[in-house]
């Protein structure tokens, strides 16, 4: 019997499944590979790095259009191509632009569709 052999995965593919930005994560993080028992680890009991990245962020396109309740798509439309920072986020929603409300309101419409397809699919 062959023993099994363990799964690793590159820095880019871990720091998406963590919900990180991965120019900010250490440089041991983005120069290894990370296996699953690794991934685990740092999900079940994250270490101050990423409950800091997590927290202040820079935090990824994916993070900053969720938090801001838009799409990727519309960060792109708005011009936001970069990572932002907690503070960052929290000061656009705060000013609340036009393309932000605009933004919003498109991706309430696209769910409201896709809810209603899924009804009728039903």
């Amino acid at each position: 019997m062959t023993a099994r052999k363990t799964q690793t995965m590159k820095p880019a593919t871990a720091a998406k499944k963590l919900d990180v930005y991965l120019p900010a994560t250490p440089a041991e993080f983005q120069d290894g590979v990370v296996s699953r028992e690794e991934l685990n680890a740092l999900q079940t009991d994250p270490p101050e790095w990423l409950r800091e990245l997590r927290k202040n962020g820079p935090h990824p396109r994916s993070v900053v259009a969720a938090r801001l309740g838009v799409s990727i798509s519309g960060l792109a439309r708005a011009g936001v191509t970069e990572a932002l920072t907690t503070d960052e986020i929290d000061a656009i929603r705060t000013e609340n632009p036009a393309w932000l409300e605009h933004e919003r309101a498109t991706q309430a419409e696209v769910r409201r569709q896709e809810a209603e397809l899924k009804r009728n699919r039903s």
